[in-house]
């Protein structure tokens, strides 16, 4: 008699580790403390993901994946490197505090994991790639970017503290500035 396949709800997983990183930083990161905050098994864990770089990797991608989804419905396929840009920024101011735990977690299991930088430096770069910084206006678009971005990490990060109105009338001075041509 075969035994019933595992399934492992992969979604669930990847929220416990989040989770785990928020609470307890990316050193708590184990599978027996990722199960436990899962309700699963240790081997569970193993089985969906194999190791632990893999699980990093994981959490990595569907963060990253899901800020990209949420570019794409505010700029449509395949943008114009301005709309990107411009995009980028939109989804950057609107995002929440959830949003930016999260991205305070992934940036510590990041920073913990040197190994693991090269799909996020080749993501950055991808969002530069489209600009010819020859040009002002590219260099408009790519200061305003970088801002966007410097911004985000900082308040991610817990190092500056800035009021929503605070915060909207930064991003929409960038979105201004990445609109503006020379």
């Amino acid at each position: 008699m075969a035994g019933r396949p595992r399934s492992i709800d992969r979604n669930k997983v990847l929220d416990a580790a989040e989770d785990l990183v928020v609470t307890a930083g990316a050193g708590a990161l184990s599978f027996e403390a990722v199960a436990k905050a899962a309700g699963i098994t240790k081997g569970g864990v193993q089985y969906a993901f194999g190791t632990r770089d893999n699980l990093i990797r994981a959490m990595i991608a569907r963060w990253g994946g899901g800020f990209d989804a949420e570019v794409a419905a505010r700029t449509g396929p395949d943008p114009a490197p301005a709309a990107l840009i411009q995009g980028h920024l939109a989804t950057t101011r609107d995002a929440d505090a959830t949003d930016h735990s999260r991205s305070a977690a992934m940036m510590t299991a990041l920073l913990q994991h040197p190994d693991q930088l090269s799909d996020t430096r080749q993501w950055y770069n991808a969002r530069l790639a489209g600009l010819d910084l020859e040009k002002r206006e590219d260099r408009r678009l790519a200061l305003a970017f970088l801002a966007g971005e410097g911004a985000f990490l900082l308040k991610a990060l817990g190092l500056i503290d800035l009021a929503p109105a605070q915060w909207n009338a930064l991003f929409d001075d960038m979105l201004t500035e990445a609109a503006s041509e020379s």
